[in-house]
């Protein structure tokens, strides 16, 4: 499709689209605008950094401009995310479409206070964006109804039943009228997903632009084997050597988020942490401060991490392996988004290797590897103590047992 004008779109939406500087549809925006618009329910297979959201809110706000609904001052159109960054990311990107429209979009999640959001609702929403969470205590304390609801979207869903949202998303659907256009949109497709997809989606279009899994091929991709007591030294070495001005940092635990922060701005690098034990405001103070170039090193959990949006972020470091193989695509999306180049490294520790294999057998490729000069493994050092070993294994275990757990049973989320 050469331009969004063919594709049917409400004019004022085409009008704000050329305010934002978008000449044409990324592939996942061209298969899906159509089926959309043509009121089919939608599985989609989409990296993050594909133009996803535009491909199911640009649609959608046609639709809604076109189909003129019933007034109401309840929402006509749902948006489940997983979390509070990526239902504040998605808001405003809708925002923007409807620049030229009357249409309302609100965004409503918990850390913050419940009082603008009942306020904002009781003006009158036509698309609510919304984690589920947050949702369903407004609902229980009768300042929300669904009964005008025709169009739900599940973004990132993998990433929702990481979370443990299983159980309210089926308490969701009870209260959803059955007469509905669903579409869902998943970067990754285990089987927790499939079946939750096919529970929800009535005789679905299928839509892929990348192998499910994938990573894509806009980002390169480099290991470094080193030993875990060289990663920090590392790191900084690379941000300051290569002057790098943005880098998102991934490790495993809010601890290690702080103290690896704590550790960088003592080599003088500006930094900050991003995890789920800090308030909504530091929250967004601190991906402020990453966006506008006020600090140069983020250090992020990858629960706090979903909903960074930024086009030309061009470095990704995985500081530690993601128990969960799933985990290692959804971070290096970060980088290489909207068609812009990128590039995601990792540090490898010689007790991370199991991870490795996770990671590449996910992919469906082995990664590029090499060693940092100056930094390379200890090859006449002891291998990490047994102990150690056997902790990394248990650790690894309960990750995967609770990710399967929270899929089958639909455990409380963690806020990591």
């Amino acid at each position: 499709m050469s331009s969004f004008a063919a594709l049917q779109l409400a004019s004022p939406i085409i009008t704000a689209l050329t305010d934002l500087g978008y000449a044409t549809p990324t592939p996942i925006q061209a298969q899906a605008i159509p089926t959309i618009l043509a009121g089919k329910d939608v599985l989609a297979g989409a990296q993050t950094g594909t133009g996803k959201t535009a491909a199911f809110a640009l649609p959608l706000l046609t639709r809604l401009l076109e189909g003129q609904p019933a007034q109401s001052k309840h929402p006509h159109a749902l948006i489940l995310a997983p979390t509070r960054e990526l239902a504040d990311q998605v808001a405003t990107s809708i925002q923007g479409y409807a620049a030229h429209t009357k249409l309302q979009t609100l965004a409503v999640y918990g850390g913050v206070s419940q009082r603008p959001q009942t306020d904002a609702l009781t003006q009158g929403v036509d698309i609510l964006v919304a984690t589920p969470g947050r949702l369903l205590d407004l609902i229980n304390q009768q300042a929300l109804e669904l009964s005008a609801v025709r169009w739900l979207i599940l973004d990132e869903a993998d990433r929702m039943l990481d979370l443990g949202f299983k159980d309210e998303l089926v308490r969701l659907l009870k209260r959803l009228p059955k007469q509905r256009q669903t579409l869902f949109f998943s970067a990754t497709f285990p089987k927790s997903v499939k079946d939750l997809a096919y529970s929800m989606l009535n005789q679905p279009e299928e839509i892929a632009v990348a192998a499910a899994n994938a990573t894509l091929d806009s980002i390169e991709q480099v290991l470094y084997n080193m030993d875990t007591s060289k990663k920090r030294s590392a790191l900084a070495w690379l941000i300051g050597s290569g002057n790098w001005q943005q880098v998102l940092v991934f490790v495993r635990s809010k601890k290690q988020a702080d103290d690896l922060a704590s550790e960088l701005i003592k080599d003088g690098i500006k930094c900050d942490s991003l995890h789920g034990d800090k308030s909504q405001g530091a929250r967004a103070r601190a991906l402020d401060d990453f966006k506008n170039g006020k600090i140069r090193a983020l250090i992020a959990t990858d629960v706090a991490a979903r909903g960074i949006d930024i086009i030309e972020l061009p470095w990704v470091v995985n500081y530690e392996l993601p128990f969960n193989a799933e985990d290692y695509v959804h971070r290096i999306g970060r980088t290489g988004r909207a068609g812009n180049s990128g590039k995601a490294i990792s540090f490898v520790a010689r007790n991370e290797e199991n991870l490795l294999a996770d990671i590449e057998a996910l992919i469906k490729r082995p990664l590029p590897t090499q060693w940092l000069v100056g930094f390379e493994p200890n090859f006449d050092a002891p291998a990490d103590s047994a102990s150690h070993g056997r902790n990394q294994r248990k650790q690894r275990q309960k990750a995967k047992a609770k990710a399967k757990s929270q899929a089958t049973y639909g455990i409380k989320k963690s806020r990591s």
